[in-house]
């Protein structure tokens, strides 16, 4: 039987669709996971066969084929532990494979079933709302994130089981839900502040003309001369963030894995201070796919 599960492949900073293929056919016992997957991606098949165990369930002693369409997209991260585990209980029988079309699934599987955060979940949002579908199943760590994503149901899940249950009718989990004004209001609040530098009245006056006027600007001085500080504080009196602005910000961190615990989106402007020798990858990253070292 072949089940499909829509899912996501993160690519820049923007999620595009990948079809989860399950075919379970009598055979010797094998799991083989074809479509340009990476190693982590591969791996997967020896979460997923603990996790499926030791929630109770039954892995298919069978050959097992799972494919990643479309098979030209490099597929990374762990994010397709999920939809994977779930495609597999679908072909088992365990789970109506017509409820999947509804919703783009993602997550990493611990081997105890537990659904572990991924990268790029607001991204995946986005994607679910383009595709015109009901919603997204993510883990719960994830949720907040995801939610500022209207027109769409934010499906929060801890285990394994709760994905079972839920597709089954079984057990009612309500979409989570964001107040978009109260995550901005109470998330305002920046660090260091441009009412904390005492003199440099000439470098003030210069930063505040600056950014009333969106120009760029050149500090030149003697170390120890304030540069650093007086740079570190300006993002304090730039505009406030639009709805737009901070969901493109949001995009990136969530991609890099960098968004802060518990924070749904981003709200203030970002600070960045290379240094002043700074190749070109250590700017923009380096390797396949570019990345910030962490």
């Amino acid at each position: 039987m072949i089940v499909k599960v829509i899912s996501s492949a993160v690519i820049g900073v923007n999620s595009h669709p990948v079809d989860v293929e399950v075919d379970i056919s009598f055979g010797l016992p094998q799991f083989s996971t074809v479509g340009l997957p990476d190693v982590a991606v591969r791996e997967s098949k020896d979460r997923i066969k603990a996790a499926i165990k030791n929630s109770g369930y039954n892995f298919p002693q069978d050959r097992v084929t799972v494919n990643l369409a479309p098979a030209d997209i490099k597929k990374e991260g762990t994010s397709f532990d999920l939809p994977i585990a779930v495609g597999i209980l679908a072909a088992e029988g365990m789970i109506e494979s017509r409820s999947l079309q509804d919703y783009v699934i993602i997550g990493e599987v611990s081997l105890d079933g537990r659904i572990k955060g991924v990268h790029g979940a607001l991204s995946s949002a986005f994607q679910a709302k383009e595709m015109g579908i009901k919603g997204i199943v993510l883990p719960r760590e994830n949720a907040a994130e995801a939610a500022m994503v209207e027109m769409i149901d934010v499906i929060a899940v801890d285990y394994l089981p709760d994905v079972v249950e839920f597709f089954g009718g079984r057990k009612i989990i309500e979409p989570t839900r964001v107040d978009i004004s109260e995550v901005f209001n109470r998330s305002r609040n920046y660090l260091l502040d441009f009412s904390e530098i005492h003199g440099q009245n000439q470098a003030k006056r210069a930063l505040e003309v600056a950014a009333a006027g969106e120009h760029n600007i050149i500090m030149a001085g003697a170390p120890g001369s304030g540069k650093t500080m007086l740079a570190q504080r300006l993002p304090s009196i730039l505009p406030d963030l639009s709805l737009e602005e901070a969901v493109e910000t949001t995009k990136i961190f969530s991609v890099a894995g960098l968004l802060p615990e518990k924070e749904a989106i981003l709200v203030t402007r970002p600070f960045r201070a290379p240094h002043h020798t700074i190749s070109d990858a250590g700017m923009v990253g380096g390797g396949p796919p570019p990345t910030r070292d962490r």
